[in-house]
């Protein structure tokens, strides 16, 4: 399967012979792994399977050029046998996955040059971001204001486009080592292997295993597979940026205080967000803590373990600290007498055994039993490694403490036991049919349900004021009620035992009105994780309202200024040094209002928080709910930042991490650190600079955009919410049905058993439209809303350099218009057409088609007028480079997709059919990268 060589663009993607050039390594790297997975099919699989891929590939080429209609490539599939298609099927996946890799290794190739050649550093890297920060007159209190409580938290959530097992992704990661040994000009690996023939035994390997589980996926699957990341990159990296970034900006501004904590901080939901997923029980709570101290703690041992082996040092040749001498004397092994620094570590050694006994419900390896107290907090140990690290650079040793030890003592200062912070989740409507059921059952209030908001608040309001639980542990309450209160008194376990970052938040979906967030609140202090009633308010997890649907960011301010305006609930948030978290849903708000509505809606909620939280006094931290692709709020990271309003970020930015867009981000370490120090670097620059550019200019652009915004909504209302039959011709032309039925994910599609877009996920709904290659949710409206308000006539030419102003001078509509190009750009309306033959009623697919047909054009004319580009992805070479390069082998996938498709629903109920469907989704949310 190697590449085409020659090949000239077509189409919206054009490439010079200098692009060409430059992108040679890369094509080179594709070429061979190609070659090799072709050959690995012809000796696997046979001459006649390898012939029909062949033949895949150069026809797929050929379509690309315009050589043979698409249809002649479709027929070749239609009627194939199912276990010929099958290894058609992987052996495209398994190239996507190659040239993920070769994609990789290339980013990797072109910053060495960039950095060779003596360029300034690159936007979106930390050396970029210092230079931007040297340039102006920043004082030391300003700075160290706007970080106080600094945070830059990716949030690991378990969705159903990541199917990858742990072999594959293992497999995949020793393939990029080998590409990586290659891109330095090596010919064998460090133990004399010869590269290629590596290359080929994983190719093998990965060929030989199945991409996809035959069973569902089990929640406790996802949790593995989310923890999987910190062995693989997170332990080495994240406490390499903390300490970089503190010593530089330390060295900048010494006497400010900064970062006393860890600025990066990775954070979870899988385990703990219940909304809509009834896997997720108190055991399951308990399950994701526990493994997630057990991955930290396991860390901490082999650390030590090898630190023992490293500070060899005998008592006769150098000096110790009397803190060392006083910690090493808790060990009095014979055989370590004169080696301090071992027995020191020893007794640490020991203590985190003991530590690990008591509360893990697993132990690790290397334990160690001196019969010595456990360690009540991270902090007791970190103080025990600070003796350590003190002695060593007291006594001339600094260099030894500067290499492992200086890494660990980061690792525990970042990861304590508890790994990461779990958050919790569920929907608002859940909490409100549990608290009636609570309230009734203690006698309180016979139908709470019944009551008007201000009612709901003052009695919520009244409970929270006081100490009385409302049920004890034998009341007799409904499996649900019994469930919930099960799962938060799991969180508070998970708080006591492995500290109280181990929970750090509480996150109400579909949050409407403060009686929601009081609601969450009565949850929490029934399980003892709240308390406002005694002098010093206790509150260690932060109740989190999740403004989702375009009214609901619209109201958001309003909700939270109000919820403020409570004693009870400004209490709490005083127990928590006055921040309070919000978070903001960018999925749901474009599911129901499309692409530019709901980007413009969470600008302006932002912007409303930010004035909220100037009035009562809070630190606001921002919350952003993205997904991978950019109908769920996905993109270039570092332009989506910058892109917020002034004031949002403040110094903190959490931010979901879903989908294969994780192994994409922190699969390996060099490309984890690349993505953290994006992170990063931006959240630096949104909170020290100003990036918005608007200047007094900036009333008049948000009455164009409130202008824009609403035309957008009004034509994705007239199509989703408003066309007969829409949603028969969404079930019928996108495999949204079988994203339910197959095994993918833990989690339901459906929040309720019901038909409704609305309470369709916004995973299925996206990842559904992006495996049709219609890519709905990133642009439909858009085009609309440009043309309508442009218009004809005298005024046309001004309202265009208007819009052409804005692009040019905001980042927002820079960013909101680059995004979609890139959607626009993997959107294919010939495959998409293909996919509206799966519906049966012809007037409905003309109907519907025909308005996304017309839209699509018109979106892409619109982007011409206002960018001044022909080519949709001028400004973004690299998902350039994608396309060109991959989107041929994609087209096979899609075709025989629609043929497994229309087999499965005429009822061909062969097992091959349905795991021919599953793997057609897997390869292509692979290739696609950020499809979910």
């Amino acid at each position: 399967m190697a590449e085409v060589a020659g090949l000239e663009p077509i189409g919206a993607v054009k490439r010079t012979r200098v692009g060409r050039d430059a992108t040679e390594p890369m094509r080179e790297d594709i070429r061979l792994l190609g070659a090799i997975l072709g050959d690995t099919v012809r000796e696997q699989n046979g001459e006649q399977v390898f012939d029909l891929v062949e033949r895949a590939r150069v026809e797929s080429f050929r379509v690309r050029r315009s050589e043979i209609d698409r249809g002649e490539l479709a027929d070749m599939f239609d009627g194939i046998e199912i276990r010929q298609a099958i290894p058609i099927i992987r052996a495209f996946t398994h190239f996507a996955l190659l040239a993920n890799v070769a994609e990789d290794i290339h980013r990797e190739r072109r910053r060495a040059v960039h950095v060779e050649a003596g360029e300034p550093p690159q936007d979106s890297s930390l050396a970029a971001t210092y230079a931007k920060l040297d340039s102006v007159d920043l004082k030391p209190g300003a700075v160290a204001e706007a970080l106080a409580g600094a945070l830059v938290s990716p949030v690991i959530t378990a969705h159903p486009t990541e199917t990858r097992r742990r072999t594959i992704f293992d497999t995949q990661h020793r393939i990029t080592e080998l590409m990586r040994l290659r891109l330095h000009g090596h010919v064998r690996t460090d133990d004399g292997r010869d590269i290629e023939h590596e290359l080929r035994r994983h190719i093998l390997t990965l060929w030989q295993t199945a991409l996809v589980r035959l069973s569902r996926l089990k929640i406790q699957d996802e949790i593995e597979t989310g923890l999987r990341y910190y062995p693989a990159a997170f332990f080495e990296v994240i406490p390499q940026v903390n300490a970089d970034v503190r010593a530089e900006l330390q060295a900048r501004w010494p006497d400010a205080g900064l970062l006393v904590e860890p600025i990066v901080r990775p954070g979870s939901w899988i385990g703990g967000d219940r909304d809509g997923n009834p896997n997720v029980t108190a055991e399951v709570v308990r399950l994701a803590t526990s493994n997630a101290a057990y991955r930290a703690l396991d860390h901490y041992f082999a650390e030590i373990t090898a630190l023992e082996e490293e500070l060899s040092m005998s008592g006769r040749l150098v000096r110790i600290s009397d803190d060392l001498a006083a910690l090493a004397a808790r060990c009095d092994e014979p055989a370590r007498a004169d080696e301090p620094y071992r027995r020191a570590l020893r007794v640490i050694h020991a203590r985190l055994t003991s530590t690990a006994k008591e509360i893990l419900d697993q132990q690790p390896e290397h334990e160690l039993d001196l019969g010595l107290e456990r360690y009540q907090t991270s902090t007791e140990l970190l103080a025990d490694l600070d003796i350590v690290d003190d002695s060593l650079r007291a006594n001339g040793s600094a260099v030894l403490a500067d290499d492992r030890l200086a890494r660990l003592r980061e690792a525990v200062h970042t990861f304590g036991f508890h790994l990461c912070g779990l958050d919790m989740r569920q929907n608002s409507e859940v909490h409100e049919e549990v608290i009636a059921e609570l309230l009734a059952w203690a006698g309180v209030h016979p139908d709470y349900r019944s009551l008007a908001e201000a009612e709901r608040v003052q009695l919520l309001a009244g409970e929270l004021a006081t100490r009385r639980p409302l049920v004890n542990e034998g009341a007799a309450l409904s499996e649900l009620a019994r469930k919930e209160l099960d799962i938060v008194v799991a969180a508070a376990r998970a708080v006591r035992v492995f500290g109280p970052l181990a929970v750090p938040n509480y996150i109400i979906s579909m949050c409407e009105s403060v009686s929601d967030m009081l609601e969450a609140a009565i949850l929490l202090k029934e399980a003892g994780l709240l308390d406002v009633s005694a002098e010093k308010p206790y509150a260690p997890v932060g109740i989190v309202p999740l403004f989702e649907t375009i009214d609901d960011l619209q109201r958001g301010s309003s909700i939270l200024e109000a919820a403020l305006d409570l004693p009870v609930y400004r209490s709490i948030v005083s127990a928590r040094d006055d921040s309070q978290e919000v978070m903001l849903g960018y999925s749901d708000s474009n599911k129901d209002g499309g692409y530019l509505a709901a980007n413009w809606a969470l600008y302006r909620a932002e912007l409303d928080l930010v004035e909220s939280a100037r009035k009562t006094g809070i630190r606001l931290r921002l919350f952003h709910g993205r997904g991978g692709t950019v109908g769920r709020g996905g993109g270039p990271s570092y332009d989506a930042i910058l892109a917020q309003p002034p004031g949002a970020v403040n110094g903190s930015l959490r931010i979901t991490e879903q989908g294969e867009v994780i192994a994409a981000k922190y699969a390996e370490p060099q490309i984890a650190h690349r993505n953290l120090e994006t992170l990063v670097a931006a959240t630096l620059e949104a909170t020290l600079l100003d990036v918005e550019g608007l200047g007094d200019a900036a009333g008049p652009a948000y009455e164009v955009l409130d202008d824009l915004a609403g035309r957008a909504q009004r034509a994705y209302a007239e199509l989703v919410h408003e066309t007969p039959g829409f949603v028969d011709y969404f079930k019928a032309s996108t495999p949204v049905s079988e994203i339910g039925a197959l095994n993918i994910g833990s989690r339901p599609s459906s929040r309720k058993p019901t038909t409704s877009i609305s309470d369709l996920r916004a995973i299925p709904w996206v990842l559904a439209w992006s495996q049709s290659r219609v890519m709905l949710p990133g642009w439909y409206g858009t085009g609309s809303a440009f043309e309508e308000y442009v218009g004809e006539g005298p005024e046309k030419e001004a309202r265009v350099e208007v819009l052409q102003d804005l692009y040019r001078r905001w980042p927002f509509f820079r960013t909101v218009l680059s995004n979609m190009a890139q959607v626009l750009a993997k959107s294919d309306l010939g495959l998409a057409a293909r996919y509206s033959e799966l519906v049966d009623d012809e007037e409905l697919r003309r109907r519907v088609f025909d308005k996304i047909a017309a839209e699509h054009a018109r979106t892409i004319r619109m982007h011409k007028l206002i960018t001044g580009q022909d080519d949709l992805l001028a400004d973004n070479p690299a998902l350039a480079r994608s396309v060109f390069n991959r989107f041929p082998y994609l087209e096979p996938l899609n075709h025989l997709q629609v043929e497994l498709l229309r087999r499965y629903r005429s009822g061909d109920d062969d097992e091959l059919v349905q795991r021919g469907i599953l793997l057609t989704m897997s390869g292509l949310a692979t290739a696609l990268r950020n499809s979910g």
